[in-house]
């Protein structure tokens, strides 16, 4: 059994995408310019929309669908056809922060239902080192029938996109690749090399890029972390943080990481995926819990200093109202998925703050239905406080008259990111 990329060339053979969100769609697309391509989702009104050539995520405009040799299906039948497998699904954590592999372990036993003897299965999901072999493999081999090394080859390599990047895109970014043997490396190297134009990392092992993928995030949550406790300990100093951390910058061997939220499906996340595993096997990590933990506190620190400053004036919290401007867990992009503003919204709420939120990207359907907020069209009277929260770029533009409009009495501006003009404002706060 030989496993060459010349049939796929030839389009003798197609490559199927599963699970089609912010990483799967963009990879299915680019491989569409060149080889024969199935799109696969159990969602079906994502499929439906994509069939008309509409990004659910809003990453990609319809120009991205174009000259593509793609059929998008939620018919898990329709695997079969394909002989080089991905699975891109999300992986995310429960309420007790530990891994769920549900999703993963669901398009697996999709693509297991569909395998045959030469196919390939590579694997782009965020994962703890050893879960692709350990976890994943045995519900191929089961489910299929199949071995894998013998009857099929696998593979792991990481999803690098970043949401909202419009510049260091999917082809722009150096791929990392892994099989479980020369022959499997080789021909995912193949596949990927003939999309990819910054090149290719060929890890020694899958262990080692899966592990490379997870400390990659790991490493910007314990960076963040620490700018996040420098914030806090300045801020009770009356020392402004930004301005240390442009003097400290001024250093050639200084870092350049920021204090803020952090949030969305990826740094928050992944630490705790590399800490269960670590667990598993005796150890219990102590710098990456402490940075998840601080990390974690920071909503709850900028609704205490909020509060604080609504007793400054005089006001009770509780008859207080605030606008928080955007929600999505960054700038630019549609995506809620485990936002820190709705952390920093609870925590306000549980000082019986009124809050009104807006965002031009979010969905009101989608915080709706995830977090029970009611996304406003626009801002609705005077409020006590303002919080700017996700730095979109229609509010980097604000002037300081649009936020007097908004404001009961003087602007109290709670400016997280540190996107507006400090003396631009008598009342301003930033991390």
């Amino acid at each position: 059994m030989t496993y060459s990329l010349q049939p796929f060339i030839n389009k003798e053979k197609c490559i199927s995408v599963t699970g089609l969100g912010y990483v799967g769609l963009p990879l299915a697309l680019e491989l569409a310019k060149q080889f024969k391509v199935i799109g696969f989702d159990i969602n079906q009104e994502r499929i439906a929309l994509m069939q008309q050539g509409i990004d659910p995520s809003k990453e990609l405009d319809s120009t991205a669908f174009e000259g593509c040799d793609i059929r998008f299906t939620a018919d898990v039948s329709d695997l079969q056809q394909a002989h080089f497998h991905i699975i891109g699904v999300p992986t995310d954590i429960d309420s007790n922060k530990v891994p769920n592999l549900n999703p993963l372990l669901g398009a697996t036993k999709s693509v297991a239902s569909a395998l045959k003897k030469g196919d390939v299965v590579v694997y782009e999901s965020t994962v703890y080192p050893g879960c692709t072999e350990d976890d994943c493999l045995p519900i191929l081999e089961s489910i299929s029938g199949l071995q894998g090394g013998k009857d099929f080859k696998y593979g792991y390599s990481p999803e690098r996109i970043v949401p909202g990047d419009k510049v260091r895109t999917l082809t722009t970014i150096l791929k990392i690749v892994s099989g479980n043997d020369a022959e499997a490396l080789e021909l995912i190297a193949g596949i990927y090399g003939s999309i990819i134009k910054a090149g290719l990392h060929r890890a020694e092992s899958i262990k080692v890029a899966e592990a490379a993928k997870v400390i990659e995030n790991t490493q910007r949550d314990i960076n963040i972390s620490l700018m996040n406790e420098l914030a806090i300990i300045f801020d009770k100093m009356g020392i402004d943080t930004q301005a240390v951390l442009a003097a400290a910058g001024t250093k050639w061997n200084f870092h350049q990481y920021q204090p803020g939220l952090v949030g969305g499906h990826c740094i928050s996340v992944d630490p705790f995926y590399l800490m269960h595993k670590a667990k598993m096997i005796g150890i219990e990590p102590q710098v990456i819990a402490a940075g998840r933990r601080v990390n974690d506190f920071i909503p709850s620190f900028i609704a205490k200093r909020i509060v604080q400053s609504l007793i400054e004036q005089d006001k009770n919290p509780g008859k207080s109202r605030v606008l928080v401007m955007g929600i999505t867990f960054k700038e630019e992009v549609s995506d809620i998925r485990n936002s820190k503003v709705v952390d920093l919204i609870q925590e306000l709420e549980d000082y019986s703050i009124a809050v009104d939120v807006i965002d031009p990207f979010g969905s009101p359907a989608e915080l709706e239905h995830e977090y029970n907020i009611h996304l406003k069209v626009a801002p609705e009277g005077k409020y006590d406080s303002i919080v700017l929260a996700v730095g979109h770029q229609a509010y980097r533009t604000m002037q300081p008259k649009e936020l007097e409009v908004l404001s009961n009495g003087p602007v109290y501006l709670f400016d997280i990111k540190g996107v507006l003009k400090k003396d631009d404002y008598q009342n301003y706060w930033r991390l």
